[in-house]
């Protein structure tokens, strides 16, 4: 059972966390801005930033949608001034019409909003069933070889997770429906709610005893009824649309996806209908800092600009493109990016648009992903540097996610490379916004890329002279190094020295980058 526990864990992050209108545990309550594996920012603003003024600086969080009116955001959002709210003109002529705070590439004029989508392998099993269903290989023209190997990569791994699916739906469900009737089972034996001390104590009367040992069994598993049933919904998302080959969301938005030429769709409803991912990254991004509520945010003087861009499956390359150059055109100096998949269709479009982000001298932030693979050997997209490349991109920073604790310092569930990941930042219990003026604790390299976006924004809020290739070596530069720290393998229980996880060996650190572009600036 403890395997099941495993399993689901490593499937899906953000059910097993601290429930919203929960205390926070005071351990983990802005843990990531201290000292030790934290990035000792609240100590650069003591020690370093104190009186020192900053300029605004524009952030791009491309997500799933972010809170614009959570209680601890106010102030850190962007508004397009250029834009007259509500009049359904394109007041500032760049083709979205009313993007006051942003765009949301996932909905339609009508304000209808796309929520679920297939993921990438999916829709290309789709795709490819309909030109090589039944064919065999000596059946397949020369020109065709390279599709037809993906058709049959992609078939491969959507009826082998598809299959895990299932399994583990039907283990899920049990546990479920044993824990709902052991519940109700106790609550009328004791005429209401229980605590722990009293599941011990029937764990041995002969009627109970099964009922109370089972509860007791889950939560040494760290699982609750309410995390069993948000583990159901997740994979029943999995079965009815990640892996649904008939399942086609997209008609809610309206365009087509494969058109690259099509660039003015979507609406402005910037916080969508599930806004928890973006929020949570925006509040770590930049939450007010010492206002005595929730999270302290990493970087003071920012304007969070959100592009809904992530549904609940696969983000399309299309939207992906159109979403960085958004983000450059708007005036974003960095774009946080904490989503990936496995495979991109059209990886020329997707690059075209990270060299025109480059070229305008806009950094851009990605997560490595929360699968416990090598990303130099299993594809990860979009990637720092993609197959026909020669070189990486110069605006890039690649974050994997680091934890507090010295024996387990790389994550368990963080992807890795020496050669594709650049840097890790804190992404383990962390405490931050989500909707309806709440706050939540998550994890996911997807929390440790917008520590490392919050520094890039406060180096460039206190010192804009510097550009943001300056600022992207500064933060490589300047981490701090546990290189020859010894953690597990994520993934595995092999050990390795975290210098074989990421290309630095360092964790980022807010205090001695601000050391660095302190002495840089003057230079200038």
């Amino acid at each position: 059972m403890k395997q099941l526990s495993t399993i689901l864990l490593a499937a899906f992050f953000f059910v097993t966390t601290t429930g919203i209108g929960q205390e926070v545990d005071k351990k983990i309550l802005n843990w990531y801005n201290g000292s030790k594996f934290g990035m000792s920012t609240d100590l650069a603003y003591k020690k370093l930033l104190a009186g020192k003024t900053s300029t605004t600086v524009i952030v791009a969080v491309i997500d799933s949608g972010v809170d614009i009116e959570h209680e601890d955001l106010q102030g850190k959002i962007w508004t397009n001034t250029d834009e007259i709210p509500g009049n359904k003109i394109d007041d500032d002529k760049n083709g979205y019409i009313d993007d006051v705070h942003g765009w949301n590439f996932l909905g339609n004029p009508d304000g209808e909003n796309l929520v679920h989508e297939q993921l990438e392998m999916t829709r290309l099993y789709s795709a490819y069933e309909k030109k090589f269903a039944g064919k065999t290989e000596d059946q397949i023209s020369d020109e065709e070889k390279e599709a037809y190997a993906e058709y049959k990569k992609v078939k491969e791994s959507v009826d082998a997770e598809r299959g895990d699916a299932v399994k583990t739906m039907e283990f899920v469900e049990d546990w479920y429906n044993k824990a709902i009737e052991a519940d109700t089972k106790i609550k009328k034996s004791l005429g209401g709610s229980y605590t722990n001390a009293d599941l011990k104590k029937l764990s041995k009367d002969p009627e109970l005893g099964q009922d109370a040992q089972f509860l007791i069994m889950i939560q040494k598993n760290g699982l609750g009824l309410k995390d069993l049933e948000s583990y159901m919904e997740y994979f029943n998302a999995q079965l009815d649309y990640h892996y649904n080959v008939d399942y086609d969301g997209r008609k809610i938005v309206g365009d087509n996806p494969n058109d690259f030429n099509d660039k003015y769709y979507g609406n402005n409803d910037v916080e969508g209908p599930d806004a928890m991912h973006g929020t949570h990254c925006a509040g770590i991004i930049g939450a007010n800092r010492g206002n005595g509520i929730g999270n302290d945010g990493v970087a003071d003087n920012i304007l969070i600009m959100s592009i809904r861009t992530v549904p609940d499956g696969d983000e399309r390359d299309k939207d992906v493109a159109n979403a960085i150059r958004y983000a450059v055109d708007n005036g974003a100096q960095v774009v946080n990016m904490s989503f990936g998949k496995s495979f991109s269709p059209y990886k020329d479009e997707v690059i075209a648009a990270i060299r025109y982000a480059e070229e305008k001298g806009v950094l851009l932030i990605h997560a490595a992903g929360n699968d416990g693979k090598d990303i130099s050997e299993e594809d990860n997209y979009p990637s720092p540097q993609y197959p026909s490349m020669s070189t990486r991109f110069t605006n890039w920073i690649e974050v994997g996610a680091s934890t507090r604790y010295k024996k387990a310092l790389a994550a368990s569930f963080s992807n890795y490379s020496d050669k594709m990941v650049d840097i890790y930042a804190p992404g383990l219990e962390i405490w931050s916004t989500v909707p309806q003026s709440e706050y939540e604790e998550s994890q996911g390299t997807s929390m440790a890329a917008p520590m490392v976006t919050g520094l890039a924004a406060l180096l460039k809020s206190y010192y804009p002279k510097l550009t943001m290739f300056e600022i992207k070596d500064i933060i490589l530069a300047s981490g701090q190094d546990v290189s020859e720290m010894i953690t597990p393998l994520p993934g595995d229980t092999q050990e390795v020295p975290f210098g074989a996880l990421c290309i630095t060996g360092k964790i980022a650190n807010t205090y001695t980058a601000v050391e660095m572009a302190e002495e840089m600036h003057a230079k200038k």
